[in-house]
């Protein structure tokens, strides 16, 4: 994954050109992935509207080609999609073969009525994509993370990965490692957490892109800085620990709601 640093000095052109270039150094890789909103910056709230598009846009189309180049899928990280009136914040998946295959609009918006959640509609769909003979994935984005309810909607769709582009700030680093764990561990599957570096509108940004596994233990991260990590993860490994500690099979459903 690609822990990008986000500055407001540098120039969104400027941005793009750096990433793209850092995103065709990764061939070898079966998963590729990128934070959230890179292109403005997740707290850039002022340049949200200049790099809206319609998908695919000329960013994905360039990221589509390195995909194709690299044969890899590519989590663009999110974007911000604009369909007629309405501005989302996308996630999008492309193929190797450049394709998107899979796309998700974050369902909760941050700001409590300010920023993001002022400017964007949020999503109202969740689904997992069957990565061809890797394993079933998911996709959320950054405030999603403290709603364990859409992490157990995309385990009941079959995730055994969950991959979560982000725009963490470092005043809340400890709630974004102790989220992530918890949503691996609890769901019992491998969560990657992929944030960005840097300074956006006064706020500084945490870092610490990590990779989980669904035991809820930390077996790679990132530190501060800008930064390549990368993991090789065991997928099998999320069978063999819903086998031996089966605490799922024990989920109530239908319980009466509390009076």
């Amino acid at each position: 994954m690609l822990q990008l640093r986000i500055d407001d000095s540098e120039p969104a052109s400027d941005r793009i050109a750096r990433v793209l270039a850092l995103v065709k150094e990764q061939a070898g890789a079966d998963l590729v992935v990128l934070p959230e909103l890179w292109v403005p910056g997740a707290f850039g709230y002022h340049g949200y509207q200049a790099s809206a598009t319609a998908l695919p846009g000329q960013v994905i189309t360039s990221l589509a080609a390195i995909a194709r180049d690299v044969g890899a899928h590519i989590l663009v990280g999110t974007v911000i999609e604009q369909d007629g009136d309405e501005l989302h914040n996308t996630a999008v998946l492309l193929s190797p073969q450049g394709e998107i295959v899979h796309t998700y609009r974050k369902v909760h918006l941050f700001g409590f009525d300010h920023g993001e959640a002022e400017m964007l509609t949020p999503g109202d769909d969740v689904s997992t994509y069957a990565l061809p003979g890797l394993t079933t994935l998911g996709m959320t984005t950054c405030y999603d993370l403290r709603f364990p309810e859409l992490y157990r909607l995309l385990l009941d769709a079959g995730a055994q990965l969950v991959v979560v582009p982000a725009g963490w700030p470092a005043a809340r680093l400890d709630h974004w490692l102790l989220l992530l764990r918890a949503r691996a561990l609890e769901d019992q599957l491998f969560v990657v957490g992929c944030n960005q570096v840097g300074t956006q509108e006064g706020v500084e940004l945490a870092g610490h892109s990590v990779v989980v596994d669904p035991w809820g233990r930390i077996i790679a991260e990132a530190g501060t800085g800008e930064e390549v990590l990368t993991a090789d993860i065991d997928l099998e490994l999320v069978g063999k620990i819903r086998a031996e500690f089966p605490v799922l099979r024990d989920r109530r459903f239908g319980l009466p709601a509390a009076r």
